[in-house]
Order: C-alpha cells, then structure tokens, then sequence
C-alpha cells in the first residue's frame, strides 16, 4: 500500500512533465535581422521571429516595448522614435524609424508569444549609411 503523500506526488509527477515540456522558454525565440540597407532617414527595419525548436516563423507576437538608440558607437541617449507596422509576411516584424545619422545603432525589442509564460527580448545591431 502506497503512503498518501507518496500516491499524490506519483499522480502529480507525469502531469508536471507534460506541463513543462509544452511551455517554452523565452530563450526558445529569437528576433533575426532581415533588412540589412538601412540609410540615414526614415528606415523601415524588418525583423523574423522564429521558434527555435521548430525553426517556424512565430505570428501573432505582441510587441511592447522597443527602443532604438546608438549605445553601439558610445552615445546611448541618441535616440529615435519606432513604430510598428503591419506585417507582410508570417512570423516579420516591421517597424519605421528616422535613423537621424550615419553609424551603429542598436534595436531593443521585448514582446509577448501567445500561450508562453516569458518574454522575448533581443537586442540587434543595425548600421545607417549616409
């Protein structure tokens, strides 16, 4: 006869498995650089976000938060608005800027994927040409 507490814990255990094997981290994401001319002025930069573990696009991803600023070449607080656009292909991202000079910048984006419990952030370096 099995003690009380060691039937729960042989009960619970299978279900705990299958639970955390369907949840993914947010390290199972990742945002990639699909545009690469991006020119000093307005600049529509297009991201990919992809599930890792299955190599498919991810649609649907609530993005809320980004930043875009030039911390690569040491002037973090040089900044330039982003707004999202619509998509136009599964799993891109596309979001408009004013790239106000020639250098490296960097792209901060964290957002949401329906049914995960983490956030995925990225941090990606682009570079504006005059």
């Amino acid at each position: 006869m099995l003690v009380p507490s060691l039937r729960i814990s042989v009960c619970i255990l299978p279900i705990f498995l299958l639970c955390s094997e369907a949840l993914a981290a947010g390290d199972d994401f990742r945002f990639e650089l699909v545009s690469t001319d991006h020119r000093v002025g307005s600049a529509v930069v297009e991201l990919r976000l992809t599930d890792l573990r299955t190599s498919i696009p991810v649609e649907g991803a609530i993005v809320f938060a980004t930043r875009l600023d030039m911390e690569p070449d040491g002037m973090e607080t040089m900044t330039s608005p982003v707004a999202l656009l619509p998509a136009e292909l599964p799993g891109h991202y596309r979001l408009a800027s004013n790239l106000t000079m020639a250098g490296n910048w960097r792209l901060s984006i964290a957002a949401k994927v329906q049914g995960e419990l983490e956030t995925v952030t990225a941090r990606i370096e682009l570079e504006a040409r005059p």
